[in-house]
């Protein structure tokens, strides 16, 4: 197996548009939840969501424009500033020898509900002809793939909240195989319409609104947590080969070590300490790697009440007493829950973290919750900490559970 560079960024999330911005953002726990100022709010309990500063004509054209759901908006911007960070020259490569892999729990939902809106809103039979085009989980792959014109595997992923991660670590399986040169790969998420934000609210897993600060509505891991805030947005990493990369001179972020992989086949919506736990732990073997070698974890930490006492000890159950001494960042209480994309954007700031030897802060945890009692980075980033190695965790509706091991460039 070869090792697995990341040479290329992209983004489009609530706390930037790029590398330096959402790091910034992350590091000074600056959120990006707020207030949903949309027609529809006084229909939601609670109108929160992160969202993202973006406008698609400022991208596209109008027929290309009108063919592209938000999802697959993002994802080709976000892949289109991957390749660029990655210095991507594909006219040199084989077409067929680079894959795309993006993760994506709702496709194009947004244009999924216009389409329903018209037909039983509205009780017109006009639904807008690129629907099927629009909606479909795979458009934001295909948009990808089509943009640059790239005749390799071009896959998509619908694992609910482990998409991303599942589309970054069969990536990796790839590269690490040799049965690719490049990779695009991670995830994107546009689920602000109506009727998806209804349907979580059914679910009652949605935060309640913090009076005093919105922006501080998700609480992962604190005794007042009241649930997740939903957002949108894309991350998509470049992934190659340690020795292409290093040949072709560019800047690593650094490298994809192993990749955890298991089912809980118990409950569709229950996670559990033991399914979370294997995972872990496959992530460490993939890795070759031992508990002790850990540095730092980055949490799913949705910030509902069950989901983050479940993590909490299946993290104690994987390193023992050395799970006390990891910082454990979740870093949802800034961007929200990007469902399908989540998994993506927090492995890249995951990366970004180990860069600048930075745990970044889980925000919002003002009170201590006795059985959530592990080191959680409270409210302030910590600096000049030594990350070398760290796991990324995801663990989905349905009861797929991905966990990436990530190590810094050295």
């Amino acid at each position: 197996m070869k090792r697995v560079a990341v040479t290329g960024i992209g983004v489009i999330s609530p706390i930037g548009n790029s590398a330096a911005e959402i790091y910034e953002n992350a590091c000074f726990g600056r959120s990006g939840i707020k207030l949903l100022n949309v027609s529809y709010a006084h229909r939601l309990i609670a109108p929160l969501a992160a969202t993202v500063m973006f406008n698609g004509a400022a991208y596209f054209e109008p027929p290309k424009l009108r063919m592209l759901d938000r999802v697959s908006q993002f994802a080709v911007i976000a892949a289109n500033q991957a390749l660029s960070d990655a210095n991507c020259d594909l006219n040199q490569i084989d077409r067929s020898r680079i894959g795309v892999f993006v993760g994506t729990g709702m496709g194009g939902s947004q244009t999924n509900d216009e389409g329903y809106k018209t037909l039983y809103g509205d009780q017109s039979n006009r639904i807008k002809p690129f629907t099927v085009l629009s909606g479909m989980h795979n458009a934001p792959a295909a948009w990808i793939g089509i943009e640059h014109d790239i005749s390799g595997p071009t896959l998509t992923y619908s694992t609910a909240c482990s998409s991303s991660t599942v589309a970054i670590g069969e990536a990796w399986l790839r590269i690490a195989s040799g049965n690719l040169d490049i990779a695009i790969a991670g995830g994107s998420e546009s689920p602000l319409s109506l009727g998806s934000l209804k349907a979580w609210e059914a679910l009652q897993t949605l935060a309640s609104i913090d009076n005093n600060q919105p922006f501080a509505s998700c609480k992962p891991f604190s005794k007042n947590r009241t649930g997740m805030v939903i957002g949108e947005g894309a991350a998509i990493l470049v992934l190659e080969s340690w020795e292409s990369a290093v040949a072709r001179g560019v800047p690593i972020h650094g490298e994809i070590l192993g990749y955890g992989l298991s089912t809980d086949a118990s409950h569709i919506t229950r996670p559990s300490v033991e399914g979370q736990a294997a995972t872990m732990r496959a992530a460490l073997k993939s890795a070759n790697i031992n508990v002790s070698d850990i540095d730092a974890i980055n949490a799913h930490g949705t910030g509902t009440l069950f989901n983050d006492l479940v993590e909490t000890n299946a993290i104690k159950a994987v390193f023992g007493a050395h799970a006390y001494d990891l910082p454990i960042s979740a870093t949802k209480a800034l961007h929200g829950h990007l469902l399908g994309a989540a998994g993506a954007l927090e492995c890249l700031l995951s990366l970004l973290a180990m860069q600048h030897s930075t745990a970044l802060p889980t925000m919002h945890l003002s009170e201590q919750d006795e059985q959530c009692d592990l080191d959680y980075v409270p409210n302030i980033a910590r600096e000049n900490v030594a990350i070398r190695t760290m796991l990324t965790n995801s663990f989905a509706f349905g009861g797929t559970n991905a966990v990436l091991a990530l190590a810094a460039f050295s």
